[in-house]
């Protein structure tokens, strides 16, 4: 069980030039978005819809979900980016303490959720075929396959981990323990990319790598069970009824990948460090009015007009 625990400490990008450089988290981005194409291309198809439909519907969701999951992240996560570098909110770069492009980064998944939520009820505004609620109750499955790769990106980019552990499952994320300024000046090596190999394949570092705890795998944890999220929001929507039922499989969807989130907050590091003495964090108690709002649409909600 041992071989289960591993260190940690992978190349986040691809450098172009200067500053800047591909990152696997965004690549992450990309690849859910187009398998989100290709699933909701699917659906079209299968139900007859015309694909002149679709690329708007893909642009309105993939605005919604940045747009929504940065606003989340700093309204919910990191308020104090308004005052103190402003332009980091909308643009993946930082100015402060120095200029980086940082790829995208810090977005909050609640914040997605209800962004997408607006953003198909603008889309269903200006395009009318079909009602709200049909839109909902199918971008809710290319979403959870989504969810998936996101939460890989932030395994690769050592963020979101878990809470240290003595179980076989644990990770050390050496990236989250050493802070690049802190790195290079530790081990003399002013490459930062260097440096951080220097630690696990250099036996001078050898102290440096053992100062860094085990933690859950978190993100790898959530990404696993929105697998399962997928797989049965796929099977209620292709073997049963239930994808006439408006409602039920939005609301399935908010249950099921909701929960997975409660539970999985309990083995991570709080966000808000502020808050880590709380009973719930931020994203468990964010995740409990998601919950009673899906099993209002699983088993309650029942749509007065046909445009609902």
């Amino acid at each position: 069980m041992y071989a289960l625990k591993f260190d940690w400490n992978p190349i986040t990008g691809i450098d172009i030039a200067g500053n800047f450089k591909i990152h696997f988290y965004s690549l992450m981005w990309i690849i859910a978005f187009v398998l989100g194409h290709k699933i909701m291309s699917y659906i079209f198809k299968r139900e007859k819809i015309k694909l002149e439909y679709l690329d708007p519907l893909f642009i309105y969701t993939v605005l919604a979900t940045m747009l929504g999951a940065r606003l989340g992240h700093v309204i919910f996560y990191q308020p104090e980016l308004f005052s103190q570098d402003f332009l980091s909110i909308f643009l993946p770069i930082r100015t402060k303490p120095e200029f980086e492009f940082t790829g995208f980064q810090g977005l909050a998944s609640h914040g997605a959720a209800i962004g997408i939520i607006i953003g198909m009820y603008l889309y269903r505004k200006k395009y009318k075929y079909k009602s709200l609620m049909w839109i909902l109750d199918r971008i809710v499955i290319p979403v959870a396959s989504g969810a998936i790769f996101i939460r890989i990106g932030n395994f690769i980019n050592s963020e979101i981990i878990g809470k240290v552990t003595d179980s076989n499952l644990g990770v050390r994320f050496v990236q989250d323990y050493y802070h690049k300024s802190e790195i290079v000046k530790l081990t003399g090596i002013q490459d930062v990319k260097k440096a951080y190999a220097a630690v696990t394949d250099n036996p001078k570092f050898a102290t440096l790598l053992e100062a860094v705890p085990y933690r859950h795998a978190a993100q790898l944890y959530e990404s696993f069970s929105y697998i399962f999220v997928f797989l049965i929001l796929l099977y209620f929507y292709l073997k049963t009824n239930k994808g006439e039922q408006r409602g039920f499989l939005f609301g399935l969807f908010l249950v099921l990948l909701w929960t997975v989130r409660f539970f999985v907050e309990f083995v991570k590091e709080a966000q808000n460090p502020e808050r880590a003495d709380w009973l719930l964090n931020t994203g468990q108690l964010l995740s409990i009015p998601f919950i009673i709002i899906g099993l209002y649409f699983m088993f309650t909600f029942k749509p007065k007009k046909t445009n609902i």
